[in-house]
């Protein structure tokens, strides 16, 4: 299985409910025989530009393991699925992880000399 990284722009108008679409999500990801790492509720934004007339969103991140044909299904799932306004699904970078924790560490020890 290799790792993605899925992230989801929910209906506005679901905020109240947003379980209900989220259970819709994580269902297909685990049906398709994949496991959710993680989930990010990011909140409500503005977009950039409308999107199915609509100004605003609810964005989710998902770090998710999927099996070599998940993708194609849950891409041509989510493509049809009502509360979803947009979705990408990509492979993770596993270099850029790897620079983003190194660079974490470097600032962490900058701090903690500047402490000292």
């Amino acid at each position: 299985m290799k790792e993605y990284e899925l992230t989801v722009l929910i209906h506005p108008d679901l905020e109240t409910d947003l379980d209900k679409a989220l259970g819709k999500v994580k269902s297909l990801v685990t049906d398709n025989g994949g496991e959710i790492i993680k989930e990010d509720n990011w909140g409500k934004k503005k977009l950039a530009y409308q999107i199915k007339r609509e100004d605003f969103a609810i964005y989710v991140y998902f770090e998710v393991n999927l099996p070599a044909d998940a993708p194609l299904k849950i891409s041509n799932t989510l493509n049809i699925t009502d509360e979803v306004l947009r979705y990408l699904l990509v492979k993770a970078d596993d270099k850029a992880r790897q620079a983003l924790a190194e660079q974490k560490e470097r600032e962490a020890k900058s701090e903690s000399e500047e402490d000292n």
